[in-house]
């Protein structure tokens, strides 16, 4: 089943007076359960991807149906509300609230959706022990190391059960050994909750466990032009 389709999508920003083309004509249909990693060179295009499939920015022209709504046509509280209840990120630099402890970062999410505190405390300690956590839930994100503070954000990505979680270079700042380990983490969960994950990535590790890579260049899958 399709989660995402994105048609003949386009994306141009304005810099001073002159016109970039980050994305030029994509075509992409991302499957529910899919391990996908979006890969190129640096200015490429997949940061801008990214967000587009995040409901972060729109489309220049093009369409993105999301579960078969078409997204582009939504207001910005309605994306707003499909980024809540639909979507997790994860960050290369983690974005960890730092005055908050493990267990109040992951449970947020949660927080923002008004869930009742019961369900909020079930799920937010059933997914802490899930990633191996569980014994740091009352420790701040500066008690932790990068391997554990990543950790507390894949947790927080995946609380709220979203349809997808998109990672941006989530193995970047962390050392080889940890990188992996992360990444089997991840991968476990891919399998064990048939969540769809979708990576921003330069790292061959991550291209390895994917199930599919798309790569872009020049803001182009397969050369098509937008007209």
């Amino acid at each position: 089943m399709e989660v995402v389709k994105i048609n003949g999508a386009c994306k141009t920003f304005r810099v001073d007076r002159n016109e970039v083309k980050a994305l030029n004509g994509i075509d992409l249909s991302i499957n529910a359960g899919e391990f996908l990693a979006i890969v190129g060179p640096s200015g490429s295009g997949k940061s801008t991807l990214l967000n587009l499939i995040g409901c972060i920015e729109r489309p220049t022209s093009g369409t993105i149906l999301f579960e078969g709504s078409d997204v582009t046509r939504l207001s910005e509280d309605e994306l707003a509300e499909i980024r809540s209840a639909k979507l997790g990120f994860i960050f290369q630099t983690f974005n960890l609230l730092p005055v908050l402890t493990v267990r109040e970062n992951v449970e947020y999410p949660l927080h923002l959706r008004k869930t009742a505190k019961d369900e909020r405390d079930k799920k937010t300690l059933a997914i802490l022990k899930e990633v191996g956590l569980e014994a740091h839930a009352s420790h701040k994100p500066s008690e932790l190391s990068g391997g554990q503070r990543q950790r507390v954000a894949i947790a927080r990505a995946l609380v709220g059960a979203p349809s997808i979680v998109l990672a941006d270079e989530p193995t970047a700042n962390l050392d080889l050994k940890t990188g992996e380990d992360i990444l089997k983490l991840m991968k476990e969960l891919n399998r064990k909750h048939r969540t769809t994950f979708v990576f921003s990535t330069h790292d061959p590790k991550i291209m390895k466990l994917a199930d599919r890579i798309v790569e872009l260049r020049d803001g182009e899958i397969a050369g098509k032009q937008c007209t």
